[in-house]
């Protein structure tokens, strides 16, 4: 088999060839030989079915694995002459011909293979900044919310009507067209008014109510509620209002506050209190600016200023990405027009192709500015973020975890945390300088 290779640019190549009829024959005899020794055939003994009947049974199944051989001996082929190994192979060959023929099957596929990606002057893409700045109004407030979130709670002073701010202990009962409905009760339940925890328009009706008093507060479940059964039906709540507490808010900072505020320190002090207060808030600013200001000013530049051949099946598939994104929220009858103009979607598929190719550019772009300074993440650390954010939202981390693995999605993941890890330090390389 004579195997026609034709470098393209330096990430693509094509090749071609006909694998004869006589070929594939003979791998089917090759393949049906290896078959009769372990199949097991009523009526004959093990290992001694005759071709014919092995291949009137698994013919077709034989033939196609024949073919499939063949393939791969002319994609190991087109590899070896391209002088290319495993490692630089990206993505699965693309066939743009596959004809079979009464003398054999015509074959092209393209291959493509990591670029050469050069990267010289990339320091000269970071954007110019200036390091946040925190003022002494900002230090105070962060510390007044602390001590308002530490501060215990205690009775109000004076009789007067429930407001914003206060927490109300209550007890509560839910009716739906006069029937009391399941979960909608509780008793000495502790309510911050203004906090919005419950249905819009409970904590809102609740307001001017004096302790010892009672209330009917009527509201609407949302649409999108939770709970099916409640959800865009309105409800009357029967609320008894037993108490009125308030935060008991030191005027003064004292030792014991600050132990709580600063816990591990050896010598807690107000001092030392605004100075952290101060540091976590520029760290703040700071992780702020480098996610929405200057990282997508550096991805911009960095994508235009270096370009190089992208492999086509990477491309191709980033293409279809973007595609499939576009209609997962887009309305039936667009969707419908879509599948009956074929040259209709074809052109939308197209669109994405500039979006594709500079997402495929920054990923290579990406991998290699991580190789020049030594910027990496293990499976460990994914396995590890994706475990904490199972439990930020209430979920098992297995379960979490397999369902990623699943879809497929942790190599983008991985790189995903790559990045985020790579511009932290090319910025504070910058922030450092300063």
């Amino acid at each position: 088999m004579e195997v026609k290779v034709v470098k393209v640019n330096s990430a693509n190549a094509s090749a071609a060839a006909t694998i004869s009829g006589k070929i594939v024959e003979q791998k089917e005899d090759k393949i049906l030989k290896t078959l009769a020794k372990d199949v097991r055939i009523d009526g004959f003994r093990k290992g001694k079915v005759p071709p014919s009947v092995l291949k009137a049974r698994y013919g077709e199944k034989v033939k196609a694995d024949a073919e499939q051989e063949a393939v791969k001996e002319l994609y190991d082929a087109a590899v070896k002459e391209l002088g290319l190994t495993e490692k630089s192979i990206v993505g699965e060959p693309i066939f743009s011909k596959f004809d079979k023929k009464e003398d054999g099957i015509e074959i092209e596929l393209k291959i493509s293979f990591k670029p050469e990606v050069k990267l010289e002057g990339y320091e000269e893409c970071i954007p110019e900044f200036k390091l946040p700045s925190v003022a002494k109004k900002e230090v105070d407030e962060r510390i007044d919310s602390l001590l308002k979130a530490f501060a215990p709670l205690k009775a109000a002073e004076t009789k007067r009507g429930l407001k914003n701010g206060d927490f109300a202990v209550i007890d509560f009962e839910g009716f739906i067209d006069g029937a009391a409905f399941e979960g909608g009760k509780a008793q000495n339940h502790t309510l911050e008014i203004g906090s919005k925890s419950f249905i819009d328009g409970f904590e809102k009706g609740l307001i001017g109510l004096k302790a010892g008093g009672g209330k009917d507060v009527q509201v609407t479940f949302p649409n999108e509620y939770a709970n099916k059964d409640l959800a865009g039906k309105e409800a009357v709540f029967k609320v008894k209002l037993h108490e009125i507490k308030v935060k008991d808010i030191p005027e003064e900072i004292g030792e014991e506050m600050l132990k709580k505020l600063l816990p591990g320190e050896e010598k807690p002090t107000k001092e030392l209190l605004e100075e952290k207060i101060k540091e976590q808030i520029k760290n703040e600013k700071t992780s702020k600016l480098y996610h929405e200001e200057l990282k997508p000013k550096f991805v911009d530049a960095i994508v235009k200023k270096f370009t190089f051949d992208l492999p086509e099946n990477i491309v191709e598939q980033e293409i279809d990405i973007h595609f499939r994104n576009a209609f997962a929220n887009i309305a039936k009858e667009e969707l419908e027009e879509y599948k009956k103009d074929a040259k209709k979607a074809k052109e939308k598929r197209e669109s994405f192709r500039g979006d594709a190719q500079d997402s495929v550019r920054l990923t290579f772009i990406v991998n290699e500015l991580a190789i020049l300074n030594n910027i990496s993440v293990t499976d460990q650390e994914v396995a590890q973020m994706i475990y904490y954010e199972a439990i930020q939202y209430g979920q098992e981390p297995k379960a979490h975890f397999e369902n990623y693995k699943k879809q497929g999605v942790l190599p983008a993941i991985k790189m995903a945390m790559i990045e985020d890890r790579l511009f932290q330090a090319l910025f504070d390389r910058v922030n450092k300088g300063k």
